[in-house]
């Protein structure tokens, strides 16, 4: 049977799932920004969400007391996160890069 999270862990638990989200959804645009108009600023932006999101993950690990296949989850989690905005930008580019679309304008 699963126990669930105690109650002094509840709020914690809950705010970390929440960080886990903002966090990566924060890397993932700074990622792509950092992408679209290349600046080191954006990118250590993007990697310092990406370390929000390590750090959520180990307190919501902590708070939730995962152990066994759930902290492999949590580790895949984190992993996933960090190549999914990755393979995503590539497949983004690959998509869009045909070179056999041009588009004129007619003048009447």
């Amino acid at each position: 049977m699963i126990e669930p999270v105690a109650l002094e862990d509840f709020f914690i638990t809950f705010f970390s799932a929440a960080l886990i989200i903002l966090a990566g959804a924060s890397y993932a645009l700074l990622f792509a920004w950092s992408k679209v108009n290349p600046n080191n600023r954006i990118k250590i932006a993007a990697y310092g969400s990406y370390a929000v999101l390590i750090a959520s993950v180990a307190e919501l690990t902590r708070a939730a007391h995962f152990h066994g296949y759930w902290l492999v989850i949590s580790v895949v989690m984190v992993i996933g996160y960090f190549f999914a905005p990755i393979g995503i930008w590539h497949l983004c580019v690959k998509t869009h890069a045909a070179t056999d679309l041009i588009t004129t304008t007619e003048e009447k």
